[in-house]
């Protein structure tokens, strides 16, 4: 998976030097938070759930 992300970083700073869209630098962001979004919807809790156990850990 981490190959995945490179692979996105990698293509999002070429295509963004390319292309002149600084927009496109913000593609990895957006793939992580999809990811981690995806990851707890996977959890067989309810999904509220979830991100109040996620952030009461300390």
């Amino acid at each position: 998976m981490v190959y995945v992300f490179l692979l996105i970083t990698i293509a999002s700073i070429i295509f963004a030097f390319k292309r002149k869209k600084p927009l496109l630098l913000s593609l990895p962001f957006v793939a992580i938070f999809v990811y981690m979004i995806v990851q707890i919807i996977l959890v067989p809790m309810p999904f509220f759930d979830t991100v109040k156990f996620i952030f009461s850990l300390r």
